[in-house]
C-alpha cells in the first residue's frame, strides 16, 4: 500500500508522526539556540585575534559546532545518556534536574520542544500531506530558532535568515506559497523597507533603531510569502511589539527607552501570515477596499 495513501486515510497516525518528529526537531532547535550564537562569537573572536596578530588561547581549541561536543550538562560537563535526552519526557522524569549533579535544567528546553510540537501539528492540520507542509514546517522551525536566539542575544544569524530566504526563493520556483515574481519583489521590498526606515530614523535621531538582521529577516519573509504579505507582517509585528513593550515597561516600572529585539515579533507575525495571511488580506480588501 502506498504510504501517502495510508497516511491520508489515517490522519491520526500522520499527526502522531508529525508530533514525534517535531519533538525531536525541537530538541535539535535547543542545540541550535544554545550553540549557534557561541559558534558565531568564537568565529568573531578568532577573526579579531587573527587581524590583531594575537595567538588563539589553548582553551579555545576544543571544537564547537552543532554536533560536537556531545550533549552534556552545562554545569558539571558530564555527557548525557540517550535516555536523558528524550524530549519533554526526560525533563519530567528527572524533575527538571541534571541526572548527575542535580543542577536545575532550564524550563526553556521542554518549552521549545512543546512549542515545536504544537506549532508543527497545527501546520500539518492546516496543509495536510503536501509540499506546502514541508515548506511550512521548515519555516516554523527556523522561526522558533530565530525567536529565542534574538531574545537571548539580540542577534538574527545570517545562517538562519539567509537559509530561510533561499528556501523561500526555491519554493517560489514551484509556486508552493507564492510565485517567483512575488517572492523576488518580496525579498527586495522586505529588505528595503527596514533599510529606509533605519536610514531616516538615524538621520533624525542619530541613533540606530534596528540591526541589519531585521532587514534580512523581513526579506526572507517576503521571499517565502510574497510581497503582498509584507504590510500584514509589518503591522502585526509592530502591534505585537507595542503591546509587549508597554507590558515590559509596566512590569519593570521603567518609562525610559529600553532596547527590545524585534525578531520575535516578526517571527510571530510571519507565522500568522503563513497560516491566515490570505484570509486576513481578503477580509481587509473586502471590508475596506471593495
Amino acid at each position: 500500500m502506498n504510504i501517502m495513501l495510508f497516511l491520508n486515510d489515517n490522519m491520526n497516525i500522520f499527526l502522531m508522526l508529525i508530533a514525534a518528529l517535531s519533538l525531536l526537531i525541537g530538541s535539535f532547535l535547543n542545540v541550535v539556540i544554545y550553540r549557534l550564537p557561541r559558534m558565531i562569537q568564537n568565529q568573531w573572536n578568532h577573526e579579531c585575534r587573527h587581524y590583531l596578530g594575537l595567538k588563539t588561547p589553548t582553551h579555545d581549541a576544543e571544537p564547537l559546532n552543532l554536533y560536537l561536543p556531545w550533549s552534556h550538562c552545562i554545569h558539571c560537563k558530564r555527557h548525557l545518556k540517550p535516555w536523558h535526552n528524550i524530549p519533554v519526557l526526560s525533563f519530567l522524569v528527572l524533575g527538571g534536574k541534571c541526572a548527575y549533579c542535580k543542577a536545575k535544567i532550564s524550563l526553556r528546553y521542554p518549552l521549545v520542544e512543546l512549542l515545536s510540537c504544537i506549532a508543527s501539528v497545527y501546520v500539518a492540520l492546516r496543509f495536510g500531506i503536501s509540499w506546502q507542509l514541508v515548506g511550512a514546517l521548515l519555516f516554523t522551525w527556523i522561526l522558533i530558532a530565530l525567536t529565542f536566539i534574538d531574545l537571548d542575544y539580540y542577534l538574527l544569524p545570517d545562517q538562519l535568515t539567509l537559509l530561510l530566504l533561499w528556501i523561500g526563493l526555491l519554493a517560489s520556483i514551484y509556486a508552493i506559497f507564492t510565485s517567483s515574481h512575488n517572492a523576488i519583489i518580496g525579498a527586495i521590498s522586505g529588505y528595503l523597507v527596514f533599510a529606509v526606515i533605519q536610514f531616516l530614523f538615524k538621520l533624525a535621531t542619530g541613533k540606530t533603531g534596528m540591526g541589519q538582521g531585521d532587514y534580512k529577516f523581513l526579506a526572507a519573509l517576503g521571499a517565502f510569502l510574497g510581497w503582498q504579505q509584507l504590510p500584514i507582517i509589518i503591522l502585526l509585528a509592530s502591534f505585537i511589539g507595542v503591546i509587549f513593550g508597554l507590558t515590559h515597561m509596566l512590569i519593570k516600572r521603567q518609562l525610559k527607552s529600553i532596547p527590545l529585539p524585534f525578531g520575535p515579533y516578526l517571527a510571530v507575525a510571519g507565522w500568522i501570515s503563513l497560516m491566515w495571511g490570505s484570509d486576513i488580506l481578503h477580509l481587509y480588501l473586502h471590508k475596506f477596499i471593495m
